[in-house]
């Protein structure tokens, strides 16, 4: 009663108008030429973005702080755009891991809208969900290869670049972005779409995109209380920031490059807020942790962003609520995904929610990583939280949480009683033609023209005749005598007739008729015809 399977809803997500795909404008070529173009194109955009930022910090600062000259200044440009991938490198006696997330916009756009750019180009020969894969393939491969050049290139005795994250890392941002991209476009050419997520969406089989929804809707609520807590504590913390900051003195130039370092930043203390409301939290050094247990801190790097970590001691008492968000966020994933696609058995829908929360621990996990890594040697080189820990609660806190929400929303579905089918709506009647407007007489314009007269049928005046009795013959009279006397029908009086009064409108102007002038019948009235006077 009311039960809505998993096949069904499916159809129903698919089901649309579909527009066919844009073939090229122009000549088309070879898909993986207009991959090695798009990569090219990418390349070299980011790289004139860096170098531009680079050259001005180049200025503003010491000239040895960001290379010797201007072949030092390039090789500072394209390890940044390196780092912008996430590929590490080391310097002096360690390694350099703990990278900015938010650089990852840059490449990241870009390599989007190439995507789109190929597979347009492509036309209907790649307009499916294995061409979206071709695209990505053929984007990435040149991509990659093209990083590793670079990183080869910028290579130098003091900064090396590590060759195999370069080719590694760029790969994947390359074939992801690019992959969202051409699916993005892919989608846009058969309907409307809003969003790069709501196109993949529509590729992905309906229990996969019902997954993909609840782990968005996890993941948005762990993101929310991370930011949450990294703005309340920085804003309780603002003059220990202002403080670190006077110790810098960057000047004008330099303010604005260490905004920009401040906001690349942003991302990972965004992360290390949820690993804290996860429960694991992350360390700042070699034996120092931050979590909701305690903090244990030694010195500190100064950055004014760092200025927001709680003081050594207990956790601040109000920073206990955010551990409830794995929680919340389990309630809220589980919901999505049965309200995405509701199933038909009570105990599959609890499966699906703790598989929710388990790819919602995994994509924390892989997060906590990439928000993390080493800041040179010995204490430091311990930064970020443990990807393994915040996987392993995120997954048991929101999966537990999710498969109870996802039950109770399967069930609660289920009981709703069956929308009854549409009526056919049936079609509209023609609209009725208007009526005619009724004719009017001309105006009398000329001085001459005679008044038009209107009659009325004349009643007559003498009554009809009645018809003649007519005699009987002698042979009629004597069998009457020899026959019984009848009795005589009564005759019926004549309805009286209606009495029509006889009319003739006249001009005011004009005097009543006398018995001059020549007469005329009509219908058994008698009218007097006169000239107009004026005549």
């Amino acid at each position: 009663m009311g039960r809505v399977s998993d096949d069904t809803r499916g159809q129903r997500a698919t089901t649309g108008p579909a527009r066919p795909a844009p073939r090229p404008t122009g000549p088309q070529r070879p898909l993986y030429v207009s991959g090695l173009v798009g990569a090219l194109w990418c390349v070299g955009i980011g790289l004139a973005v860096l170098v531009t930022i680079t050259l001005a910090g180049w200025i503003a600062a010491p000239r040895t702080a960001l290379g010797h000259g201007l072949p030092g200044v390039f090789r500072t440009a394209v390890n940044f755009w390196l780092v912008s991938h996430h590929a590490g490198f080391s310097y002096g006696g360690g390694r350099i891991g703990l990278l900015p997330l938010g650089l990852l916009v840059l490449p990241g756009v870009l390599l989007h809208r190439s995507g789109g750019w190929i597979i347009r180009s492509a036309g209907a020969a790649r307009s499916s969900r294995r061409g979206v894969l071709h695209v990505a393939i053929a984007l990435a491969v040149p991509y990659a290869a093209l990083a590793g050049l670079l990183a080869l290139a910028a290579s130098s005795p003091r900064v090396k670049p590590s060759a195999w994250q370069a080719l590694l890392t760029c790969f994947l941002v390359a074939a992801i972005a690019g992959g969202l991209g051409a699916a993005r476009a892919l989608v846009a050419s058969r309907g409307r779409v809003r969003s790069g997520l709501g196109a993949l969406l529509r590729l992905l089989p309906p229990r996969a995109g019902s997954l993909v929804i609840g782990v968005t809707g996890a993941l948005a609520v762990l993101l929310g209380s991370g930011a949450i807590l990294v703005g309340a504590s920085l804003a309780l913390h603002m003059s220990e920031a202002t403080r670190q900051y006077d110790m810098l003195a960057p000047g004008i130039v330099g303010t604005v490059l260490l905004l920009v370092v401040e906001l690349a930043y942003l991302p990972n203390a965004v992360i290390w807020g949820a690993s804290y409301a996860i429960g694991p939290g992350f360390a700042v050094g070699a034996g120092s942790s931050v979590s909701a247990t305690g903090v244990f801190l030694d010195s500190v790097p100064v950055f004014p962003p760092l200025a927001a970590l709680p003081d050594p001691g207990p956790a601040p008492a109000l920073s206990l609520v955010a551990l409830a968000a794995p929680f919340l966020a389990g309630i809220i994933g589980g919901t999505l995904t049965m309200r995405a696609l509701p199933t038909r058995g009570y105990e599959i829908a609890p499966l699906w929610g703790f598989a929710t929360g388990a790819l919602t621990g995994g994509v924390a996990a892989v997060l906590a990583a990439l928000s993390g890594g080493p800041l040179g040697g010995a204490r430091m080189a311990t930064v970020g939280p443990s990807a393994w820990q915040v996987g392993l609660l995120a997954a048991l806190e929101v999966g537990i949480s999710a498969a109870l929400a996802a039950w109770l929303t399967n069930w609660r579905i289920q009981r709703r009683p069956e929308a009854p089918p549409a009526r056919p709506v049936p079609p509209r009647a023609p609209a009725p033609a208007p009526a005619p407007a009724p004719r009017t007489q001309p105006k009398q314009t000329g001085p001459y023209t005679p008044p038009l007269m209107e009659f009325e049928e004349a009643e007559p005046i003498l009554t009809p005749r009645r018809q003649a009795r007519r005699r009987p013959r002698p042979q009629e009279e004597a069998r009457a005598e020899t026959a019984e006397p009848e009795t005589e029908a009564t005759p019926e009086a004549p309805e009286p007739e209606e009495v029509r009064e006889l009319t003739e409108p006249l001009p005011a102007e004009a005097p009543a008729p006398n018995g001059d002038g020549p007469t005329e019948n009509r219908g058994g009235a008698i009218y007097v015809l006169r000239n107009d006077p004026r005549d």
